[in-house]
């Protein structure tokens, strides 16, 4: 795994915790949305994040340099909709409440998505940390050679 590979890494982290963060905006945007353009109420998105791994022709590469096998990131494998009860409420007036006056509404927690967002955001500190950390490494190599 060559230096500048270690940016590249810390880079996949940030933009996977920047969606996380978006996603749960989106959540807590669509947090009283009882109809949708499929006619449903929202459900709730989670991103789900896998490991990326390199190429096979890196892969080789390493082997033959001898090189150590290291991961190289994270991806986003998809966004998937919660599939939890939806929440049934009690408002006769509501344009979309059923003929027993209940309204089906999102299934999303306010709580919970104030907890996915803080963690996506502290997420993405520690990966703005760690490139940080590089970038000044790098500089100080560099510095050797004056």
């Amino acid at each position: 795994m060559s230096f500048l590979s270690s940016f590249d890494i810390s880079a996949s982290g940030m933009t996977a915790q920047r969606l996380r963060l978006d996603i749960a905006s989106q959540n807590i945007a669509n947090i009283e949305t009882t109809r949708t353009e499929n006619g449903t109420p929202y459900r709730r998105k989670q991103v789900v994040l896998e490991e990326r791994t390199r190429s096979p022709f890196q892969v080789t590469l390493d082997q033959a340099m001898n090189q150590v096998d290291t991961p190289a990131g994270v991806i986003v494998k998809q966004i998937t909709e919660d599939q939890s009860d939806l929440k049934s409420v009690y408002n006769p007036t509501h344009p979309d409440a059923d003929e027993q006056g209940y309204v089906q509404m999102p299934n999303v927690d306010l709580i919970q998505e104030t907890i996915d967002g803080m963690a996506a955001s502290r997420a993405y500190e520690a990966n703005i940390t760690a490139f940080n950390a590089m970038k000044l490494m790098a500089q100080k190599a560099l510095e050797i050679g004056k």
